[in-house]
């Protein structure tokens, strides 16, 4: 290994390190984290550790330290993600390194670490103690009683717009679970980020509930990616809005746990797997889906 290089972390104010990081991230994964940081969205919650050769970022391995809601109880979470290297510089034992060290600052300030990684690196990750865990799918036939030609009550929101990407965060900040079964808190910074370039499409406002809603409509379902509001909804009404007259499939990309549904549950085929390491007073719930908009 070059013998310049330089384990450098939390370098987000360092505007060289900083946007050879952004090009490093959008060339290997084609993900853009300029708007993200220009709207304040970088926090004290996303830490990259990173090897730099001079100024520029030649392997990161990111923390995102937020919070899991099991069963209505709050636990410690540190998902990792942007986990790469410049392809000049593999094959160097960078990632082992880099994973070291989130290990060591971390080792006693977590309950769960965990991250998604994809078919190539599989093998990777056990080897740090991490272990593949299966998520699973709910879905729901909702059966509307909604009449032809009911009042929408959905307003799209516009992440180009300053004023509804302020009201999208307003709402991040103080969001209540998506779920009591199983959910994150304090994971705004990623939300806004999925807000950004991954759905921006996708937001609407429902009216009636006071709620932002994440969905997308195809020829077979409706897929609710998130519901973000500041007190419980109720999910019925929300659904009348989105689906209208007649019945229809939902697809949920968390673990909902709205009382008078009931779900079918399937094993997650696509998608990042799922690792998960823990310490030894915790286990991992069965059978969840981790809300797609908290992924890193």
């Amino acid at each position: 290994m070059p013998g310049n290089l330089q384990f450098i972390k939390n370098y987000k104010d360092n505007h060289q390190l900083r946007e050879s990081f952004f090009e490093l991230a959008n060339s290997i994964f084609g993900l853009d984290f300029v708007s993200w940081y220009e709207n304040g969205f970088w926090g004290k919650r996303y830490i990259p550790f990173s090897f730099a050769d001079g100024n520029s970022i030649i392997a990161n391995v990111s923390v995102n330290i937020l919070d899991f809601i099991i069963q209505g109880t709050q636990h410690r979470a540190v998902q990792i993600g942007t986990v790469m290297k410049h392809p000049d510089y593999r094959n160097k034992g960078l990632s082992k390194r880099l994973m070291n060290k989130v290990l060591e600052d971390y080792k006693d300030s977590f309950d769960f670490m965990y991250l998604f990684a994809n078919d190539f690196v599989l093998d990777f990750y056990p080897k740090f103690g991490f272990e593949k865990v299966q998520e699973y799918q709910y879905w729901s036939t909702f059966h509307s009683s909604a009449e032809a030609g009911a009042k929408n009550k959905l307003r799209k929101l516009n992440v180009s717009n300053r004023t509804d990407l302020a009201f999208i965060y307003s709402f991040a900040i103080d969001r209540i679970p998506v779920s009591n079964t199983f959910a994150t808190s304090n994971s705004q910074g990623i939300l806004m980020y999925h807000c950004l370039n991954v759905f921006p499409n996708e937001i609407y406002y429902h009216e009636t509930e006071k709620a932002i809603v994440i969905f997308n409509k195809n020829e077979n379902a409706f897929e609710i990616f998130d519901i973000i509001s500041k007190t419980p909804v109720n999910i019925q009404n929300v659904l009348e809005d989105l689906a209208g007259e007649g019945s229809c499939k939902v697809i949920f990309y968390y673990t909902p746990d709205y009382e008078g549904m009931t779900y079918e549950i399937i094993p997650v085929q696509d998608g990042g797997t799922l690792f998960v390491k823990t310490n030894e007073n915790h286990c991992y719930p069965e059978r969840v889906k981790h809300p797609v908009t908290s992924e890193a």
